[in-house]
C-alpha cells in the first residue's frame, strides 16, 4: 500500500493537535496511509531562552528567522527521515509567501513523493541564506497569513487526499474541481458539476430532471456541459489558459 510522509518544522506544533486528530486525516494515520511528524523549532533555538529569530539587518518592522536555527532543524529532521531503511531522500518545501502558488497540479505532483518536510515560515519571514537549503517555496495564495501553518494543514490535506486508500471511494477525487479535461482538443481543468440531493423539491425548486432520468450517459453529459458552463463564468482562467 502507497504511504506518505510529512515531516513539519513549526514554532507552533499544538495548532496541529485538532485538524490532525479530525475526519478523514486521523482515520488515514490509523490505516498507516499517512504518518505526519511534529517538530519544534524551538527545541534548536540558542541560548537559555531558545531564541530562533532576530532583528533584520538594515532596520525595519518585526523579526526574522536565524539561518542557523532552521538550518540545525532541518539537518536533524531529514537526518532522522533517512536513517530509515528503505526511505527516500525528503522533499523539502518551505511555506513562504513569496513561493510558487500551489494548485491541483502541484498537489498531484506531491502525492507522487514518499517523504516530504514542510518549513513553516513565522515573522517578517527567514533569513534569505536558508532558502537554498529547500528544494522548493510554495505559497496557497496571494494574500498574507501568520505564519505557515495553515498553508502547510492545506497542502497536507490535498496531497493526501490523492494517496490510494485515503478516500471511501477512489472516484471520489476524479469527479471534483480541477480534474483535468480535454475540450477542442486542450487539456483543461474544470470545476465541480452542480449536486443535488433529497428533498427532491425544496421552496419550489426541483432538482433537474435529467438527474431523475437514470440515464448514466445522458448524465454524464449534462454534468460535463454544466461544469463547462460554470468555470467559463466564475473561473475563465482555467479555460482560456
Amino acid at each position: 500500500m502507497a504511504k506518505i510522509y510529512f515531516n513539519i518544522i513549526t514554532l507552533f506544533p499544538q495548532f496541529f493537535a485538532s485538524p490532525l486528530q479530525t475526519s478523514l486525516l486521523a482515520k488515514s494515520q490509523e490505516k498507516d496511509i499517512v504518518e505526519i511528524n511534529l517538530h519544534d523549532l524551538r527545541d534548536f533555538g540558542i541560548g537559555k531562552h531558545k531564541q530562533v529569530d532576530d532583528k533584520p539587518f538594515g532596520g525595519g518592522p518585526g523579526m526574522v528567522l536565524r539561518v542557523d536555527v532552521l538550518k540545525k532543524s532541518l539537518d536533524t529532521v531529514k537526518g532522522s527521515t533517512l536513517a530509515i531503511k528503505g526511505r527516500e531522500k525528503p522533499h523539502v518545501i518551505l511555506l513562504d509567501p513569496s513561493g510558487d502558488k500551489f494548485n491541483q497540479d502541484k498537489a498531484i505532483k506531491l502525492s507522487k513523493v514518499k517523504q516530504i518536510i514542510l518549513i513553516c515560515g513565522h515573522y517578517e519571514g527567514v533569513d534569505e541564506r536558508f532558502k537554498q537549503y529547500v528544494d522548493e517555496e510554495i505559497s496557497i495564495g496571494d494574500y498574507i497569513l501568520n505564519g505557515g501553518e495553515v498553508a502547510s494543514l492545506v497542502m497536507i490535506e490535498s496531497v493526501s487526499r490523492l494517496i490510494p486508500g485515503f478516500l471511501g471511494k477512489a472516484a471520489s477525487a476524479e469527479n471534483e474541481s480541477f480534474v483535468q479535461s480535454v475540450q477542442k482538443g486542450k487539456k483543461v481543468r474544470l470545476l465541480d458539476y452542480p449536486s443535488y440531493t433529497r428533498p427532491e423539491t425544496y421552496e419550489g425548486e426541483k432538482v433537474p430532471k435529467i438527474l431523475l432520468s437514470g440515464n448514466h450517459r445522458e448524465i454524464d453529459q449534462w454534468r460535463e456541459s454544466k461544469a463547462i458552463e460554470k468555470t467559463k463564468k466564475v473561473r475563465p482562467d482555467l479555460i482560456n489558459t
